[in-house]
């Protein structure tokens, strides 16, 4: 009986970093994300560019061409916020970055503003991966939600648990 009490198992929620539609990662035309390369996860196709923590965790990457963001969450897993598909040729244009590395945030603390009709216009697409890039490494299952319309900081898009 104590044995129960005492190996719960811990979950920790994972809530969308922007409005809009939330797919599978296979439906990001994107070999590297839709094929896994990087990692687990899940897409969304945001509806508007407001992008907050999706987790309560660490700041531990800023791209230099500020379209993605690196997060260390409390259970030990680092997620990758991609802003849309070829951003990195943009060299920051159309994202204004509010964190840095090292930052500790809150889940649906603002990371960035994205100004999406710029993506719309000079990148592939604006599909948003979220990835776990260390899944492979540390020991969590990962349970994720259907596809569905998520709000940014409040839908569940993800869970991990040990």
């Amino acid at each position: 009986m104590f044995k129960k009490l005492f190996n719960k198992s811990k979950e920790t929620h994972f809530y969308a970093p922007v409005n809009g539609k939330i797919v599978s990662l296979e439906d990001v035309p994107d070999p590297v994300f839709s094929q896994k390369m990087m990692g687990e996860g899940i897409a969304i196709i945001p509806s508007e560019g407001k992008v907050v923590a999706p987790v309560n965790g660490e700041i531990i990457q800023v791209a230099p061409t500020k379209h993605a963001i690196g997060i260390l969450a409390e259970d030990g897993s680092e997620i990758l916020i991609h802003f849309g598909l070829e951003t990195v040729a943009l060299n920051g244009e159309g994202f204004d970055v509010h964190v840095n590395p090292g930052d500790q945030v809150k889940v649906g603390q603002p990371l960035m503003d994205v100004r999406l009709n710029v993506i719309q216009e000079k990148a592939k697409d604006t599909i948003t991966p979220i990835v776990i890039t260390n899944g492979n490494q540390i020991n969590k299952q990962y349970d994720f939600t259907e596809p569905k319309e998520g709000k940014a900081g409040e839908t569940l898009i993800f869970s991990s648990r040990d």
